[in-house]
């Protein structure tokens, strides 16, 4: 039979058991969740909207659940429905995690992407488009939908600049540039890491610590402005018409760079 002494000291190990654990975690670089790491500071606190701007007539879709900005794409605001943040910012590495939901919409248009940021055609000349499950955000920079690192399911991968790659005034080499070089994204429903890096007109972005794209210019991008989670998508008669950003986002954080 257990003594008293015995049940204590039973206890006494396990909380320092635990606390060694504790420690070691830390010692191993885990991180905690919406506590930025060292020589960053926290864009989303995890527990409130504190420093974002939710639209107007929003009625609750864009919403904080368990220490996350969960949307369900169905926001009522009537004008913009993406949600931004207040500050601007100009030269930074901004990290962001996100994941995709669910993708209940089936895209029949996506794109086969070549390296060039063109469209790969058939023999006959017309663009192959594919039909496949899509959900569909971006992280916007610089206060400029323009200046979207993408997030999707199509086979090019999130992280390019749709609204550059697909602009014809831009020169090749910057649609090219701003056209991912790898397919970095987890399955739906698992976690993603953005790092980008802005610095003047030239961005960096890695995914899941995949370099995708490598110091591509965007002209005419503003020296600075706040950034946004996209919204995308809405329903017809009950059903999606387009791709929803069924989205959730945390570990939103950023460095301002000299």
């Amino acid at each position: 039979m257990a003594t008293k002494r015995n049940i204590t000291m039973v206890i006494v190990t396990g909380v320092v058991l635990a606390g060694a654990v504790h420690s070691d975690a830390r010692a191993a670089g885990q991180e905690q969740d919406n506590v930025p790491p060292a020589g960053f500071r926290a864009l989303f606190n995890g527990k409130d909207f504190t420093g974002w701007k939710v639209p107007e007539g929003d009625n609750g879709h864009w919403k904080i659940i368990d220490g996350v900005i969960d949307y369900d794409a169905e926001s009522e605001a009537p004008g913009d429905k993406s949600l931004w943040h207040t500050e601007n910012l100009k030269d930074f590495m901004l990290r962001v995690d996100w994941r995709i939901k669910e993708t209940p919409y089936v895209n029949p248009n996506v794109p086969y992407i070549l390296p060039d940021g063109t469209h790969a055609r058939d023999v006959r000349g017309r663009e192959l488009r594919l039909a496949l499950p899509d959900s569909d955000s971006g992280i916007f920079l610089r206060g400029d939908g323009k200046n979207q690192v993408n997030i999707w399911c199509w086979p090019i991968g999130s992280g390019e600049f749709y609204g550059y790659r697909t602009d014809p005034a831009m020169p090749p080499e910057v649609r090219a540039g701003v056209t991912p070089r790898h397919q970095a994204d987890k399955p739906v429903g698992q976690w993603n890491r953005f790092e980008i890096t802005a610095q003047g007109d030239r961005v960096t972005v890695v995914l899941n610590g995949i370099k995708i794209i490598d110091q591509a210019q965007l002209p005419g991008i503003a020296a600075s402005g706040p950034i946004a989670l996209q919204h995308h998508g809405g329903k017809q008669a009950g059903q999606w018409n387009g791709p929803p950003s069924l989205l959730q986002f945390k570990n939103i954080v950023v460095r301002e760079l000299p």
